[in-house]
């Protein structure tokens, strides 16, 4: 099984800022949501915590699970380039990500879900029939999410997003 929690709230979340990879640690409600979810798990045992490299999606794995996580980079945030940090009304959106040609930096998204998809086919290889914990972001959870699902028609993985705070559950095919 496959838990996928989006990190607990930042004030950038608060804020309705862009956050990438220049954003803020829990606030106290982040912290509060985290022990939620590690109330709700408490009965799971994992075999694996990863978490993106991120401050925030460790401190939630971390305060979920009891547990220090493993770093892995391929389920970093989507790279929103110069966008990161402006609040969400300031940002000029094209195909669902800040416009790449306003914005130097921008992520390819194709790129973005490639790193995603060999992550999960390498966790699936080696630990597909464990309990395990991924700790991420709104675009984590919706790559992973997409994964499991499949991409949808109109490309839009955030579909298949947590809230913050929040978790979803997976299982490998066998």
């Amino acid at each position: 099984m496959i838990y996928v929690i989006r990190h607990g709230q930042t004030d950038y979340n608060k804020e309705r800022r862009m956050q990438g990879r220049n954003g803020s640690p829990l606030n106290e409600i982040g912290i509060q949501q985290a022990e939620q979810v590690k109330e709700k798990l408490q009965h799971i045992e994992f075999d694996l915590v990863i978490s993106s490299p991120q401050e925030r999606a460790v401190q939630t794995a971390e305060i979920a699970t009891g547990k220090k996580a493993v770093i892995d980079n391929r389920i970093d945030v989507f790279d929103l380039g110069e966008a990161d940090r402006l609040t969400t009304d300031e940002v000029k959106i094209a195909k669902g990500i800040p416009d790449p040609t306003l914005y130097k930096g921008v992520e390819d998204p194709y790129d973005y879900i490639k790193r995603v998809f060999d992550f999960m086919r390498d966790l699936e290889a080696e630990y597909g029939d464990k309990r395990v914990l991924i700790s991420g972001h709104r675009c984590t959870t919706g790559g992973i999410g997409a994964y499991f699902e499949g991409i949808p028609e109109d490309e839009n993985i955030l579909r298949y997003s947590s809230n913050n705070g929040d978790y979803k559950v997976y299982e490998f095919q066998k």
